[in-house]
């Protein structure tokens, strides 16, 4: 079967679309939810398949190290042995060069790593990340890249994306052709406006199955994530998918659909649940706060799902302070399937070509 993508509908900048993998169809815009180490955290991939969870994510750096790729190639891959039928996107492990950057070594062949679970010595190259996630057999692969964190360094953000688009061309002919599986291209540039077209550029002359965006919510203000995206928007394909890596809060979503994004990965949901932080449609809740010892409606029941609609915060309010595991299980639960609830009604206003009146309507609020 052939992976493919198509746009249906757009409304004020919102792309309502449809990716087709081997494994089933990813309805745009679409959140993942994230599997970093083979478990979306606290939750059965049962739960989180009844959120409306169409892909999740699952990271090549981590599952290499733990609990490594022959045991989980010996099975088939990375579907068998987390037990899940969905599609599943592989990040590259470029991420990490930038987030373990003290225990890193960046080269031009690739990045040395020293473990930060037991120090040994790792080496990772565009070819050796592209042959673990075969090894995993993912659905969407990643390129291996450098991400550099947050600066106004001009220079060091010029020199990433030109390891970049080196890598680019490596990771590509280490993939070969699947016509199985898609690969992606990550565009670099940090805050650099003319950075990212000449990333951007460069990637669709090596061409790619979709394009992502990334070294964004890596410090940088929302506004100026939103202005890297105005400024590049008018120049993704329009007949691949916008994928913003590491996005975000549900505000950071609605605003980078209406610039075109297709595609959002964040393990936000599940953090935030296992802290006491719930995501609803009235804004964030602190549910360890005392003024919701006495509250007992439920938590949020205009979402679908029985921990957002069976459960009230006072019962949340006592799991969170006495920590209960049962509150980062009902909290990272609903926190998933309100994220779902996002996507679906993002979807159907882009759908019914009301996107706009949907934003300024859930904007301000998903913002405080």
């Amino acid at each position: 079967m052939t992976c493919s993508f198509k746009v249906l509908n757009e409304s004020y900048g919102a792309r309502l679309g449809k990716i087709t993998t081997s494994r089933g169809v990813i309805d745009t815009p679409a959140f993942m939810p994230v599997g970093t180490a083979g478990t979306v955290k606290a939750l059965l991939i049962d739960q989180v398949k009844s959120t409306g969870a169409q892909i999740i994510l699952g990271n090549t750096y981590h599952l290499m190290l733990r609990p490594g790729i022959e045991r989980i190639s010996r099975v088939g891959g990375l579907h068998q042995f987390m037990n899940c039928d969905l599609p599943i996107l592989t990040d590259s492990g470029g991420f990490q060069v930038m987030s373990l950057s003290k225990i890193s070594k960046v080269t031009d062949e690739g990045v040395t790593f020293n473990s930060h679970i037991d120090g040994k010595r790792i080496f990772i190259s565009p070819e050796i990340s592209i042959q673990i996630q075969k090894s995993l057999n993912s659905d969407i692969v990643m390129i291996f890249d450098e991400c550099p964190e947050y600066t106004k360094d001009k220079n060091r953000v010029e020199s990433a994306v030109n390891l970049s688009i080196d890598w680019a061309i490596r990771s590509k002919k280490e993939f070969g052709i699947n016509k199985d599986k898609m690969l992606f291209g990550i565009v670099q540039g940090g805050i650099f406006n003319d950075l990212r077209k000449d990333s951007l550029s460069r990637l669709l002359e090596i061409g790619f199955d979709g394009y992502a965006l990334g070294g964004l919510a890596v410090g940088e203000q929302q506004n100026e994530m939103f202005e890297v995206l105005d400024n590049i928007k008018d120049n993704l394909p329009t007949n691949k998918p916008h994928y913003l890596m590491g996005v975000g809060t549900p505000a950071d979503i609605l605003g980078a659909v209406k610039r075109g994004i297709d595609m959002f990965d964040c393990v936000l949901p599940t953090r935030s649940g296992r802290t006491g932080l719930a995501y609803t449609w009235t804004g964030k809740k602190n549910l360890k706060n005392a003024k919701y010892a006495n509250n007992d409606t439920p938590l949020d029941p205009i979402v679908n799902c029985q921990a957002s609609q069976n459960y009230s915060f006072s019962y949340l309010n006592h799991l969170v302070n006495s920590n209960e595991i049962l509150a980062s299980i009902l909290l990272s639960w609903h926190n998933i399937a309100f994220y779902q609830d996002l996507m679906q009604k993002i979807r159907m206003s882009i759908l019914n070509n009301d996107f706009d009146n949907f934003y300024n309507k859930h904007f301000d609020i998903l913002n405080s």
